[in-house]
């Protein structure tokens, strides 16, 4: 980790090293110096920032008003946005549980396990290919309406399963599905980036992707009530399924156009203009500067403002320094997509009924419930990412030993206990998620990067769903060798990342300081360099 004297005088992302202190600290004020005031003024008022009339180098404020301010947008904002998701992740999950219940290898004539597999490689690509559409989509016209518009449409599409009669139909209807959920996550991100700072933002997530097990537990909850419904007025179990928890998304759906709103000082609704904003003056101006001070660059674009061609290539094409990060995306969260995925079928092959296969999942949620805030809240406090991105596997890493070296033929309650310890892995996707984020160092790159991760988490995801084949079943004994070899890869590259980043500093470090301070307030006011290229940046590892 980094040390205290590593921070560096004119930084644009004052928490951009490991050590950065709070954002209250009087020291921490990267306006302080009237001319880098005027140069970021000027960047501001160029893009037409939405927020620029709050935005004062000079204003102060306490941690208690702020440490208020930010329980109102949580209560406000991110608690809204963390329903939304609940809604996703029932609903691009709800397949898991309607396997358990004659979808595969039953009631739809063609499907088996390879055409199940097709069906959710196609979801993933088509959610994959949606991701920095939406996402540019979002930038232009604003998350709040891009994201309510997308779980509508979900909603509706969830619905429209339980009329699937087909082999072609269930295709059609996963590629569907997975693009209309495709820019969600990003989005959400993007977001969220409009209220929380850099060292907020992590935490959230986690909340975030808590929805994950608590859903996958009330998932199978309600699947294991929903899926007797079989019979019920001729239709069948997993049909019910998905017409009710579409249902419940769409109940979702419809108020978000209400509760979501443009950014800090436009939360007035367009729905009900009688209504008060949600902020005073006084409060805004919290808002606004608070999110400056920690990332200056978080104003270098006005918030519907579109990106060009020029910005996207720039990110995909030169900005190298994300690819640890990307990588760590496609590979870290392989291992333990096919188990979740295959939890309940596999239940089912060793005996188990169709309520029983949903109810044994749920320790292994529960396990991943409690683990995940907690990596990331260590993470937090310990100020390490990279090490603390690698927990994930280094913590599956025995299970998986155990499970490709126990015999086929040995206890089902064995193999129950090791498939479990996989299921509940500490999942860092939050810690990755808002490290992107975090670094991006300007809008352009964090609206392109931040999918980009996400694709590639999309691209990891594919690969996963396709290691556990027909001819493999029911144990699965091959793809659980290849499900090792992955797990070995991502216990080492955590480390290749840290020392990448280290490097990186060290690199930038150097030339920054062979500069006098007139010539750093000259380079920091003046430079073309943007991003992660800027020399007074350093990577947060």
């Amino acid at each position: 980790m980094a040390s205290k004297t590593e921070k560096i005088r004119y930084s644009v992302n004052n928490d951009s090293v490991d050590s950065a202190s709070s954002i209250e600290e009087p020291n921490d004020n990267p306006f302080a110096h009237p001319q880098i005031a005027a140069y970021w003024r000027k960047i501001y008022e160029d893009v037409g920032y939405e927020n620029l009339h709050r935005f004062d180098p000079d204003f102060t404020w306490n941690k208690e008003e702020e440490k208020k301010l930010v329980r109102r947008l949580d209560l406000k904002v991110f608690s809204w946005t963390f329903v939304m998701f609940c809604a996703l992740d029932l609903v691009r999950r709800n397949i898991n549980r309607a396997v358990s219940d004659n979808l595969v290898s039953g009631d739809i004539p063609g499907l088996d396990t390879n055409g199940y597999n097709l069906g959710q490689t196609i979801y993933l690509i088509s959610f994959l290919c949606a991701e920095l559409p939406l996402n540019l989509l979002s930038k232009k016209f604003g998350p709040n309406v891009v994201v309510s518009a997308e779980c509508l449409v979900w909603s509706i599409i969830c619905i429209s399963q339980s009329a699937m009669r087909t082999r072609a139909q269930f295709l059609a209807l996963r590629a569907l599905l997975g693009f209309a959920q495709g820019g969600f996550i990003p989005d959400q991100i993007l977001y969220l980036s409009y209220y929380y700072t850099n060292t907020e933002l992590p935490l959230r997530l986690a909340i975030f992707w808590t929805a994950i097990p608590l859903f996958q537990i009330l998932g199978s909850l309600l699947a294991s009530g929903l899926l007797e419904m079989r019979g019920i007025h001729g239709k069948t179990g997993w049909q019910w399924l998905f017409i009710i928890e579409g249902l419940m998304s769409l109940g979702v759906a419809i108020p978000s156009f209400y509760m979501m709103r443009s950014g800090p000082t436009q939360t007035k609704n367009i729905l009900f203009k009688s209504r008060p904003a949600w902020f005073n003056e006084h409060e805004e101006k919290i808002l606004v500067n608070r999110l400056l001070r920690d990332d200056p660059a978080k104003g270098d674009m006005n918030n519907r403002q579109a990106l060009n061609i020029r910005q996207i290539l720039r990110t995909v094409l030169s900005e190298y320094d994300f690819w640890p990060l990307y990588i760590q995306g496609l590979m870290a969260f392989i291992p333990f997509q096919p188990v979740t995925a295959y939890m309940s079928l596999i239940l089912r092959s060793m005996g188990y009924s169709v309520f029983l296969s949903n109810v044994l999942a749920i320790p292994g949620q529960f396990w991943f419930l409690i683990n995940l805030p907690l990596v990331v809240y260590f993470s937090h406090r310990v100020k390490e990412k990279s090490i603390c991105v690698g927990i994930a596997n280094y913590f599956i890493f025995p299970f998986v030993v155990a499970l490709v070296a126990y015999p086929a033929t040995g206890s089902d309650w064995v193999k129950y206990f090791l498939l479990t310890g996989i299921v509940a892995l500490p999942y860092t996707h939050a810690i990755l998620a808002s490290w992107v984020s975090h670094i991006s160092n300007n809008v352009a790159s964090r609206s392109v990067a931040t999918p980009l991760y996400n694709m590639m988490y999309q691209v990891g995801s594919i690969a996963a769903s396709n290691i556990y084949r027909e001819s493999d079943k029911p144990y699965y004994i091959r793809g659980n060798k290849i499900i090792l070899g992955i797990t070995v890869f991502n216990c080492v590259f955590p480390f290749f990342t840290k020392a990448y980043y280290i490097m990186r500093n060290k690199q930038k470090e150097k030339k920054w300081n062979s500069m006098t301070k007139e010539e750093q307030i000259e380079y920091t006011t003046n430079t073309t360099d943007s991003g992660v290229k800027r020399l007074d940046f350093r990577f947060v590892h």
